[in-house]
């Protein structure tokens, strides 16, 4: 799965025999007590290493790094064959002014290198992966710097010593004390750039499966797209928004259809975060995954004014609970792989049609191409403008990686990176008001 905001790329390198023996003098890059013991942290003519790292709709992987030199680089003079980074596929090299991707290259104190995001020692965090995000980087050949000058190749492979997470820093964290239990409530938000207190804003929930419960609050950002797709440069260009994206310790709800009380003190710091800032009331919107689902389904049902609209992936509920659901402004998605939630969301949306709601309902490939997903989705919206609940289940099988099983809950969990992956969709929730 492509993140977002990965930039082109060219051609992979592959290491030559002596990278390879370099490489293995400063182990495998991963373990950072033999690479930090192996390596230096700059040279008399690289200051930094950067690492930066994004994340796909399956997790955070290490994409790039940025090599900082003392002078400036020419730009048309580098090649990958300058250059090696441990265990890692090389896919572009060029210069810019800062530690940061491009779409072109330009003379610059920093060459900047491009990474295979589908190499095995890409992923950073994902199910049952947590890595540091650590580059070991050597120059293996001569550089030319804008004035000609050579810069002579490493003799010690250099590890960074600085990170970027691309999105995800541009979350802050804060700690909410609710005020009915005392508990606490670690949570990310994400402001829009340049707030103006005058402007009201839309903002957008986002809560997490039971996947990656605990007490790191990044977890939340670094699983999927969940919560970053709605701040990347393309949403918040679109539509300027702050993203609420809270990190419980518990699961938040279960398949008896229960809520643990974080559900109530998310409403909670719903409403203090609209004391502190211009959140616009009538554009409040609810997205989640799994569990996270199904909580969007619970507080919609205890708080029928809240939100505007729902974006509901891979989660269902008790149908008997469900009728106030009837009015609302529902876009739901499963896999027909999914065992719970498909059988699950379609008895919700078969009694969601029996007290008055207009369900438009299709099926899409798992598969498809962004162009196609526009199209299905322009498709969909054609086929009834009044609905208030459209309902999208993939396909069977097109959910699944190929050469997977589909066991087990590989139909659920493969269903949110595709769901939150479809800008149309996003769209489409920022379209709804009260």
């Amino acid at each position: 799965m492509r993140s977002l905001f990965l930039s082109s790329v060219g051609a992979a390198f592959i290491l030559s025999t002596a990278v390879l023996s370099a490489q293995e003098a400063v182990g495998d890059g991963r373990s950072s007590g033999p690479a930090v013991n192996s390596t230096v942290f700059y040279t008399q003519d690289i200051a930094a290493v950067t690492s930066m790292t994004e994340v796909f709709g399956d997790g955070q992987r290490l994409t790039a790094v940025a090599v900082e030199y003392t002078a400036e680089i020419a730009n048309d003079t580098l090649s990958s064959e300058q250059f090696s980074v441990s265990d890692r596929n090389i896919l572009r090299v060029y210069a810019n002014e800062q530690a940061a991707m491009s779409n072109e290259g330009s003379d610059g104190r920093f060459v900047i290198l491009e990474l295979d995001p589908e190499d095995e020692s890409a992923v950073t965090f994902a199910a049952g992966v947590d890595e540091p995000a650590q580059a070991v980087v050597a120059q293996t050949g001569q550089v030319a710097t804008v004035t000609g000058d050579m810069i002579p190749a490493t003799e010690t492979a250099i590890i960074n010593t600085r990170q970027v997470n691309l999105i995800v820093d541009d979350f802050r964290q804060f700690r909410f004390t609710d005020p009915e239990t005392g508990l606490i409530l670690n949570y990310n938000l994400f402001i829009p750039n340049e707030y103006d207190a005058d402007q009201e804003y839309p903002l957008v929930l986002f809560m997490h499966d039971a996947g990656v419960t605990g007490t790191n609050p990044l977890r939340t950002l670094e699983q999927g797209l969940g919560a970053v797709s709605f701040a990347s440069p393309r949403d918040q260009r679109k539509h300027p928004s702050f993203v609420l994206a809270p990190q419980y310790p518990v699961s938040l709800a279960n398949d008896a259809s229960q809520t643990s009380v974080y559900a109530d003190m998310t409403v909670r710091l719903i409403e203090a975060l609209q004391q502190e800032y211009s959140v616009d009331p009538n554009r409040l919107y609810t997205t989640g995954q799994s569990g996270g689902c199904m909580t969007s389904i619970a507080l919609n049902i205890k708080y029928p004014d809240l939100f505007a609209a729902s974006l509901l992936v891979a989660g269902q509920w008790d149908v008997s609970q469900v009728a106030p659901l009837a009015q609302d402004r529902v876009f739901a998605i499963v896999s027909q792989d999914d065992k719970k939630a498909y059988p699950g969301m379609s008895a919700i949306m078969d009694t969601l049609e029996g007290q008055g709601a207009t369900v438009t309902r299709a099926v899409w490939n798992g598969r498809s191409t962004p162009e196609e997903f526009t199209q299905s989705l322009e498709d969909l919206r054609a086929e009834s403008r009044d609905s208030n609940i459209y309902f999208v289940a993939f396909e069977e099988g097109t959910v699944i990686p190929e050469g997977e099983s589909a066991e087990g809950a590989a139909g659920h969990v493969n269903t949110w990176p595709i769901a939150y992956d479809i800008p149309g969709v996003r769209d489409w929730l920022f379209e709804q008001s009260k």
